[in-house]
């Protein structure tokens, strides 16, 4: 679920909100809250919220049923205060009453308080802080608050706002934008998204839609470079055989950087999708894809003077960014990441493009993309100023595998490409007689290679497949 999906459910009708609401999954941008919850308890989510990247909490919604908020004006009052009275520094909210119908038809209202990313670290009153992360909110030790706290001081630069104005929008952009969430004033939803205000985009709206963004930040651009081999050459052993500079908004930025690296990736033969073997990519596109847009979503875009660099190698994709891992970082464990978005607006504003997936995925999607290709785990590498990436085209198993015969070798290259196949489409696949595949696959399953799965010798269905 985008967050879009939000803004869509609390435009349905009295009758139909309740359900359209509860249809919801709770996630990064959305908790449901019971009418009976204490303005305290309200607070950790209000203070999550506020940490992370901003988002509503529909209050009067418990257990699959519409409760509503009922008569109790003093409850109402305590929960649309619970920001003021229990959090520190004030977590900002925009509360307002939706009517809804109850389960037992009778009308009612849904106490709906929106909660946009904070500019600082918020506690509640208790001095505990909490950090939403997928469905939950998680409380902080000292060490991740501290992390919190830097990190925080780097994400209001996309709030600032520019000297661009609503006219250097572009235009058919921002339509698409508004008809994917349904509006009908494609700048008040500038606005209500923090990406402009008084007549004025700011950085995160400059970056999303602005026609030349790279006018004002000149940082703001991806540069592709090829070079040939597997180092970089200077001098006169300078390798460099293309160099490309993308500018332009991030939607068109990612495409055109997207078409750039697939014109110029290092390849290797593989099964294709039209069962016979060809060139493809060496790297699989949705890990480095993935990792171009992390890097444009989350670098840092207050640090000027250098931008995003991807340098694709014979052998692997290197994708540099500027600013440190946004995040509380574990580098030696890059799937433990706890995520924060270092510009949260830019980050929702994608996530309901549809070019991100759901957020705190970018990381464990390039591991499984890499390691379905039987290839290295990504390497992640953090200096003092920028994180590096590198996707190396070098297969876990290459050093142990080139030792077995080169048609065992091609059965294990057409199984790294599918989940599963049997043995007729293996034999198909590397174009011997059936006899001959299965004879190398009982060797390669004996050396614990790959394993057979069926119910029975004579199992229609059965299929071989790389251990996972």
């Amino acid at each position: 679920m985008t967050p879009g999906a939000i803004d869509q459910a609390l435009t349905a009708p009295p009758a139909a909100l309740g359900k359209r609401l509860l249809d919801l999954s709770e996630n990064q941008w959305f908790d449901r809250k019971s009418f009976r919850i204490e303005p305290r308890k309200l607070a950790e989510s209000l203070v999550g919220f506020a940490n992370a990247d901003g988002g509503t909490i529909a209050i009067g919604l418990s257990r699959g049923e519409v409760e509503g908020v009922g008569s109790n004006d003093r409850h109402l009052n305590s929960l649309m205060q619970a920001a003021v009275d229990f959090t520190e520094p004030t977590v900002v909210t925009n509360a307002r009453l939706y009517e809804c119908i109850r389960e037992d038809g009778q009308p009612d209202h849904l106490l709906i308080i929106e909660v946009p990313p904070g500019s600082s670290v918020h506690t509640t009153s208790r001095d505990d802080a909490f950090l939403r992360i997928g469905d939950e909110n998680h409380k902080l030790s000292f060490t991740q608050r501290r992390e919190l706290f830097y990190d925080k001081s780097q994400s209001t630069f996309e709030a600032e706002r520019t000297e661009a104005s609503l006219d250097d929008v572009d235009r058919s952009l921002l339509d698409s934008y508004a008809n994917v969430l349904e509006a009908t004033e494609p700048e008040r939803l500038l606005v209500a998204r923090g990406l402009a205000a008084d007549d004025r985009l700011t950085v995160a709206g400059l970056l999303l839609f602005g026609r030349h963004p790279e006018r004002m930040l000149p940082s703001a651009q991806v540069r592709v470079c090829r070079f040939q081999g597997t180092h970089r050459g200077s001098g006169s052993r300078q390798n460099l055989i293309g160099d490309a500079r993308i500018e332009g908004p991030i939607p068109h930025l990612l495409q055109e950087a997207r078409d750039q690296v697939r014109k110029w990736q290092p390849t290797r033969r593989a099964l294709g999708a039209s069962g016979r073997f060809e060139d493809i990519g060496l790297v699989p596109e949705d890990a480095w894809l993935e990792g171009i847009v992390n890097a444009v979503v989350h670098r840092s875009y207050s640090v000027q003077g250098d931008h995003i660099h991807v340098d694709i190698y014979d052998d692997r994709i290197v994708i540099e960014s500027p600013g440190r891992f946004p995040g509380l970082v574990d580098t030696s464990n890059p799937l433990e990441i706890t995520r924060f978005a270092r510009n949260p607006r830019i980050a929702r504003v994608c996530t309901d493009l549809r070019i991100t997936q759901e957020l705190g995925e970018g990381i464990r999607r390039i591991f499984d993309e890499m390691r379905q290709a039987g290839l290295s785990d990504p390497l992640y590498h953090q200096t003092s100023g920028s994180v590096q990436l590198t996707l190396s085209g070098e297969p876990v198993e290459r050093r142990i595998t080139e030792q077995l015969p080169a048609l065992q070798q091609r059965i294990l290259t057409a199984l790294r490409e599918v989940d599963s196949m049997s043995t007729g489409e293996i034999a198909d696949a590397v174009s011997v007689a059936r006899p001959t595949a299965l004879r190398h696959l009982g060797e390669l399953r004996n050396a614990g290679y790959i394993e057979w799965v069926g119910k029975s010798t004579r199992d229609p269905r059965a299929s071989w497949r790389i251990p996972h």
